[in-house]
């Protein structure tokens, strides 16, 4: 990278407004940071698309982010992760690009016991990303999952309790529960299931520990910055900029929900 790359932002990219999960915890680890966001909604969800079709949304989603001379890419789709990471990163090499599948893994599988039930998207379950990383830590646990995909839909209409997300997430926590009646891990493989998980910790009890990528996304961040000596130092960080490839007014209210405050400006850019 030429000039100081420090000072440039770093790129977050999500199929939709969930990625706002993992900016959120990114923006508390790294105060000092600044980020562009990119949420491709023209093409969510990615979870019922093919290998191929995600491949492409994301190289072109990501590209945008590329061309704005981030530092670091940040992939905070999960499905994008399982299916497009490593593609990416050849593909926009030597810029440094991170991944939520991997944090997300290592953290389910250093707080497990025996078994760990996952929710994530049917293209997500289908590459078999998690349970792959899991067992590379700990080969002697059990992964059982459980594609939600209804939970997106739902997330994306900000309908993330209420009788609605209820009687959703007792259907597929009940799927879990015939198969995996000992796990003590949930882990959601998709950035839109956080909002949910006020309700998931009800429905639960006490037993079952909730794992998300996020804070496991940001504490590698924070590492490879430090190990590729691109940290931006101070507390003056924040997110500069913000587009999306469709309904830039749906993205605007649900910003709050995943990010926790809003957003005011938002720029619509196609990612075709």
């Amino acid at each position: 990278m030429n000039g100081n790359a420090r000072e440039r932002p770093i790129g977050v990219f999500d199929s939709g407004a969930g990625g706002l999960t993992v900016l959120r915890a990114l923006r508390r680890r790294l105060p000092g940071e600044r980020f562009l966001y990119f949420g491709d909604t023209a093409h969510l969800p990615y979870g019922d698309k093919s290998p191929w079709a995600v491949r492409r949304h994301a190289r072109a989603a990501c590209a945008r982010l590329v061309a704005a001379e981030i530092k670091m890419l940040v992939v905070a789709c999960n499905t994008a992760s399982a299916i497009a990471l490593d593609d990416l990163t050849r593909r926009f090499a030597p810029l440094p690009v991170l991944g939520v599948v991997a944090p997300g893994a290592a953290r389910a599988a250093d707080t497990a016991r025996a078994r760990i039930g996952l929710l994530a998207t049917e293209a997500t379950l289908k590459t078999g990303a998690y349970t792959r990383a899991i067992l590379e830590r700990r080969p002697e646990l059990s992964v059982v999952g459980e594609a939600a995909p209804v939970l997106v839909a739902l997330a994306e209409q900000g309908w993330h309790e209420g009788p609605a997300a209820e009687a959703c997430l007792e259907r597929y926590l009940g799927a879990l529960r015939a198969r995996a009646p000992d796990a003590d891990v949930l882990l959601l493989g998709c950035t839109h299931f956080p909002p949910f998980r006020p309700t998931l910790l009800r429905l639960l009890g006490p037993g079952v520990t909730v794992v998300d990528s996020a804070d496991a996304t940001a504490e590698e961040a924070t590492a490879l910055l430090k190990e590729e000596n691109l940290l931006r130092p101070g507390s003056d960080g924040g997110l500069v900029g913000c587009t999306v490839s469709d309904n830039a007014e749906r993205f605007r209210r649900l910003a709050p929900l995943f990010l926790g405050e809003e957003i005011t400006e938002i720029g619509v850019e196609g990612s075709d």
